[in-house]
């Protein structure tokens, strides 16, 4: 069965909350990391070198005349490192949010390397040492899904099967639960399930080992988003005090010098990154005060149960004739607190 009519099958099985995101490299600037990824390695060895670049790719659809051309050229990515270290495995993960269930599609091409020519997606990431991934070696002739846990490689899952090096191939991964398909060219190769302890959710990656040269392209995925508690929290305020304009908490990025909107009463921005004002009022447990046009907000820290900042909280209100920044902040604050008598730690809002 033709891989693209797998994935609208899979479409049509999704939840009709289902979203899609696809990865257009174009948007990107050229010889640069992809902005929303972060690039970091599993093993030994530095972080890889993923970069858009340009290549020649052929189309998704069958051409309309005999004279068009079969490929174009387009921007891709590249992971462009050669670290030859054995137990090396780069890995460039999407920070746009955590997902739950999901059907990925994407194409790649491993172009060379001497110990490896590696190309995969890693997936249901925890962090740089616990995920899923499924990758296709060159080198090896092998087609492989295992468990990366602590560190450690499990059981290898797959079969032995010609993958060519310098010509593309479509992946596609299909998790739902515990439940994980993948297929090679259209064709399913691997069902398998993780029955001790799975990963329920996660983020996703591109990811390659050791000194493999390898391009991704047309890369798309339809999933479940996860809802993080923060939002459920969010929400039971927005109920409680319906004249909020807006209400919204944020965390602590990668670096700890930007942040993250975890939760948000318009929950089309979740995942979004904050300004400068959030990972100041997290790091030093301060209070902020704004006032636009027709709002006013406060940002306060949210505390767990040792009394540390791990969240910041944005209140949006409706102003008021003779509003002062203390009367803003009188008003935001019981908020807060009812929302930090139902936190005890960063868990309990990200998980």
């Amino acid at each position: 069965m033709p891989n693209r009519l797998l994935l609208a099958l899979a479409l049509l099985t999704l939840p009709v909350t289902a979203a899609e995101r696809k990865f257009d490299f174009s948007e990107a600037r050229e010889n640069q990391t992809p902005p929303g990824f972060r690039s970091t390695v599993t093993g030994q060895g530095n972080p890889g070198d993923w970069r858009v670049i340009m290549d020649e790719v052929p189309s998704l659809l069958p051409a309309l005349t005999p004279g068009a051309p079969g490929v174009a050229k387009k921007a891709v990515l590249a992971q462009l490192a050669q670290d030859a270290t054995e137990e090396h495995f780069p890995l460039l993960i999407y920070e746009g949010g955590t997902i739950d269930d999901f059907t990925l599609t994407t194409r790649f091409k491993t172009v060379k390397g001497v110990m490896e020519q590696m190309a995969g997606i890693a997936f249901r990431i925890q962090n740089e040492t616990n995920y899923y991934v499924v990758r296709a070696s060159s080198l090896g002739s092998t087609f492989r899904f295992y468990k990366v846990l602590n560190g450690e490689r499990g059981p290898l899952v797959g079969p032995e099967v010609p993958i060519s090096s310098g010509v593309w191939h479509e992946l596609t991964v299909e998790c739902k639960g515990n439940q994980i398909r993948c297929l090679l060219d259209g064709k399913e190769l691997i069902t398998a399930a993780d029955k001790v302890n799975p990963f329920a959710s996660g983020k996703i990656g591109f990811w390659t080992k050791s000194d493999s040269v390898s391009y991704f392209a047309d890369t798309r995925i339809v999933y479940t988003p996860h809802e993080a508690p923060a939002q459920g929290l969010v929400r039971q305020m927005l109920k409680k005090y319906p004249r909020l304009l807006g209400l919204q908490v944020y965390v602590l990025g990668a670096d700890l010098q930007t942040s993250r909107l975890l939760a948000s009463k318009s929950t089309n921005e979740v995942g979004r990154a904050g300004g400068k004002v959030e990972p100041d009022v997290i790091a030093q447990g301060t209070t902020y005060y704004g006032k636009e046009k027709d709002s006013v907000s406060v940002v306060m820290p949210l505390r767990d149960r040792n009394g540390d900042p791990v969240a910041a909280v944005r209140v949006i209100m409706k102003p008021f004739a003779g509003q002062t920044e203390q009367s803003a902040y009188s008003r935001a604050l019981p908020i807060v607190r009812e929302m930090q008598g139902r936190v005890a730690s960063l868990q309990d809002l990200v998980q």
